[in-house]
């Protein structure tokens, strides 16, 4: 079901060869390392039953999503529990490309066979 050309478009060799920017993957760990610090920091001051907690809360809270279709989820729940609403990422000043004029709309039934797991396939591209 990966290989459903008629459905995704012609599968490229580059994104496979070529990983991502060396900012990109530097910035990820960045941030990997910051959230296993305030993790200890969190177990060493409060105990080991706060973190667990806090694993929990941010489990349930990315559960709650939209259906797939034109309308992406915000998340604003997790966003505003893990401290990510006061981030200024890039598409505060290079904006959102969900929000592009050019975005044409997802096949609702396909992302919702992605998500349920009844489709392997990805999620068909966005753009026109």
């Amino acid at each position: 079901m990966e290989n459903d050309a008629l459905r995704f478009g012609l599968h490229g060799v580059k994104s496979d060869i070529i990983g991502s920017h060396p900012l990109e993957s530097a910035y990820e760990s960045g941030k990997k390392t910051q959230e296993e610090m305030k993790r200890k920091v969190i177990t060493h001051t409060y105990g080991a039953a706060l973190p667990l907690k806090m694993d929990l809360d941010r489990q349930i809270l990315s559960r709650f999503q939209r259906p797939a279709g034109p309308i992406p989820s915000s998340m604003l729940g997790l966003e505003v529990y893990t401290g990510a609403i006061d981030d200024f990422g890039f598409e505060d000043y290079l904006n959102d490309p969900r929000e592009s004029e050019t975005l044409k709309p997802v096949d609702f039934h396909h992302g919702m066979e992605v998500r349920l797991g009844l489709s392997k396939g990805p999620v068909p591209p966005s753009f026109m």
